[in-house]
Formats: structure tokens, sequence, C-alpha cells
């Protein structure tokens, strides 16, 4: 069985079916697939755990093997009730926003031209906007604006690390993304980041594009997979740990 840690799957075709299942006490969600190995995950923000089986695996076997792992499981969920979590940004005045790790206050200053958002000295986060920019358009324009600063920062990255890891990334691109912080499309050689990696210290961004060119040498999460994190990142757990310890933005999760 091929068992996912950090809970991302890989890229696969969609469900055949999904059933939900209770494990002593836990809800799964059971998706069959046209898949060759087994692949159980936990989502934050709650702990949400879905478990991918071939499609001939029936409820039981999928009950055992969700057993076999229950002790990983609990910490993992454990670990994503603990974190802590953003309210519903309202994107008004005096509103806490994360860059890079770092808080800053954010500052709204209405205007005739151009929207567009900056760090306005060490605690401020300026948001340029029209007057008719609703909280719903300024959260759009926020959320560009964290596209940018991680599409700024990939190139030199990828630069650094490529040939350390030893692959070639054919393409690279910045997505919100509800249930992952990366993912690899190993046949395309592309990986895909999630813009809210913007919010967290640069060091998760820096792990997380290693761990997708890491994918490109090994599709699953075996002892092979992470023999090679360890020798291109020696402290790749910490970055890890790191990740899954700062706050969690408000989001209407969906699975």
């Amino acid at each position: 069985m091929n068992r996912d840690e950090t809970g991302q799957e890989p890229e696969q075709e969609a469900p055949l079916e999904q059933r939900d299942l209770e494990v002593r006490g836990i809800p799964v969600e059971v998706v069959r697939k046209d898949i060759e190995n087994t692949h159980i995950a936990v989502y934050p923000p709650e702990g949400h755990v879905r478990i991918a089986v071939p499609t001939h695996v029936d409820d039981e076997a999928a009950r055992l093997a969700v057993i076999d792992r229950l002790g990983w499981i609990r910490r993992k969920r454990e670990v994503f009730q603990e974190q802590k979590r953003q309210s519903k940004r309202e994107m008004i005045g005096r509103e806490t926003h994360y860059v890079w790790g770092s808080r800053y206050m954010l500052d709204v200053e209405t205007h005739g031209g151009a929207n567009q958002v900056e760090i306005a000295g060490p605690k401020t986060l300026r948001m340029h906007v029209r007057p008719d920019a609703d909280a719903d358009r300024r959260r759009a324009i926020l959320r560009e604006w964290y596209r940018t600063q991680v599409k700024e920062r990939v190139p030199d990255l990828l630069a650094e690390w490529a040939p350390e890891v030893g692959v070639e990334v054919a393409d690279w691109r910045v997505r919100k993304m509800k249930t992952k912080w990366g993912s690899c499309a190993i046949d395309k050689r592309r990986i895909w980041l999630n813009l809210e990696l913007a919010k967290k210290s640069p060091q998760c961004l820096e792990y997380i594009l290693v761990h997708e060119m890491v994918h490109l040498l090994e599709r699953h999460h075996t002892d092979a997979f992470r023999a090679h994190l360890d020798r291109v990142m020696p402290n790749w757990r910490h970055h890890r740990d790191l990740l899954n310890s700062e706050p969690l933005a408000h989001a209407d999760w969906k699975y």
C-alpha cells in the first residue's frame, strides 16, 4: 500500500464511486478509482479522512486499511484540529493579513486609479481600490496579489533546486487549491502551487516545490520518496512542521 503522509494524493482519474463509512468513530470517505494502489489522506481544516482504493477493493478491505493506519490518522486529525485559523476576512482597515509568515495590518485606500496592493512599511499592507470595490472584489484583488508573490519567487527556487533534485520541470502554475499545498502532473512534468503559500514562511514554499519535484522521481510517498527528500533537503521535516503549525486561512472547505 502506498500511503499519503501530507494530505495530498497524486493526480488521478475522476472517482468511479464514492461512499461514506465510519471506522471506530471516525467518518471516512471511500473513493473508488481506476488505480493500482490504496491511498489514505487526512485533509484540513478539521481532519477529513479519505481513502482512495482500486475498484476491486470492497468496503471491508477499505475499513481494515483505515484501521491499520488509525494511529497516524488520529495524530493528523489532532494537528489540524489544534491548528490556529483566521476568522473570515471582511477586507476592512486594521484587519490582520499574513504575507510570507509575517502579520500585517490592512490599510484600505479608495481612489479612481488602478487597483493595487503593496507592503507599505514593516507592518502595513496597503490596498488601493476603487470606491465601488466591495469585500468580494477586494478579496479577489488580494488573491491575485498573492498569486503574483508566489510567481515572483518560483523561478529562482527552480533554478536552485532542480539541479539538486536532478529533474527538469516542464511547466509550473499557481492557483488557489482547497485541499493541497501543491500537486504534480507527472506525465506532463507540471507542478501546481497553492497561492496560499504566499501567506506562509518562505521555507514553506521552498519545501512544497521540492516535495513536488521529488514526485518526478518517485510517484508515491514511499521510503524511496523520503530518501530522495532526505538527500536534497535534510531539514524538510522542519519545514513541513512549520507549514502545519502556521494559521490556516478561513475557507469554505470542500472535498
